[in-house]
């Protein structure tokens, strides 16, 4: 089983590195990992190339100017050439090293199982030693898309062909879509799935979802548009509530430190 994964970036030469270092470093050899670049100008592309040696022809980038992240994310899946497709932000790492083989492991053993999804742990982004917030998707079920809520986008793993079944991200969301197409392969399309109970990567604090109080309206716009475009009824104040139950996600530590802006 080969494994493609998949990395949208921009201006990141700060943490590419960090993020290619940890596909290098996994235990499972069947990997090849993708990079797509939208037109960096901060030194990017040198870090892609430093490791485009280091992983001996398993590692294929383009830099090319997109119409926005799902576009990035969509050019990764077209130039994909595993059986399995995972993504990983260009910001994130994979904490442990045998994240790729326990994930492959498992679509192996359970045939019936069309993806894989778990859990991560936000860090801050000037000290990864702190454990500011726990994604857990230990909980979830479809019926949980009406309140905006999803498993942990990047730690979903699922075959290829699904996104030629069923399609790619839809390229006009700006923030949520990914939101839409996990609610478009589990609730409308029926996948099975299956949840491991273990942390598959660290994701620093203070991405584009919660960059302003401008990115919290758009990413709750889509969600509601999400929902009507997949037939599930919801509402506004049902979407925000979402934000009662990730208050029990952030550690004590985590919350001062969002408390005094210092994610």
């Amino acid at each position: 089983m080969k494994i493609s994964v998949v990395t949208a970036v921009l201006n990141s030469a700060n943490t590419l590195g960090n993020t290619l270092q940890s596909v290098l470093e996994q235990t499972y050899d069947d990997v090849e990992c993708l990079v797509v670049d939208g037109g960096s100008s901060d030194g990017t592309v040198d870090v892609i190339r430093e490791y485009e040696q280091k992983f001996g022809g398993r590692l294929r980038w383009i830099s090319e100017s997109d119409s926005g992240l799902y576009d990035a994310m969509n050019k990764g899946i077209e130039m994909s050439t595993g059986d399995v497709v995972g993504f990983i932000n260009s910001d994130d790492y994979y904490h442990r090293k045998d994240i790729l083989s326990i994930i492959a492991h498992e679509l192996e053993t359970h045939k019936e199982v069309g993806a894989v999804y778990g859990d991560l742990k936000y860090i801050s982004k000037y000290d990864k030693r702190i454990i500011v917030r726990h994604y857990s998707s230990s909980h979830f079920s479809n019926w949980k898309f009406r309140f905006g809520i999803m498993p942990a986008h990047p730690t979903f793993f699922t075959y290829r062909h699904f996104y030629d079944d069923w399609g790619y991200f839809k390229a006009n969301y700006q923030i949520s879509g990914d939101f839409e197409l996990l609610m478009r392969f589990m609730y409308t399309y029926k996948m099975k799935t299956r949840y491991l109970p273990i942390d598959f990567l660290r994701m620093r604090a203070g991405g584009l979802t919660t960059a302003s109080f401008h990115n919290t309206l758009i990413v709750n716009k889509e969600i509601h548009r999400a929902c009507k475009e997949n037939n599930i009824r919801t509402f506004y104040p049902l979407i925000y509530s979402k934000y009662l139950f990730k208050v029990f996600q952030w550690s004590p530590q985590g919350f001062l430190h969002k408390l005094f802006n210092k994610l």
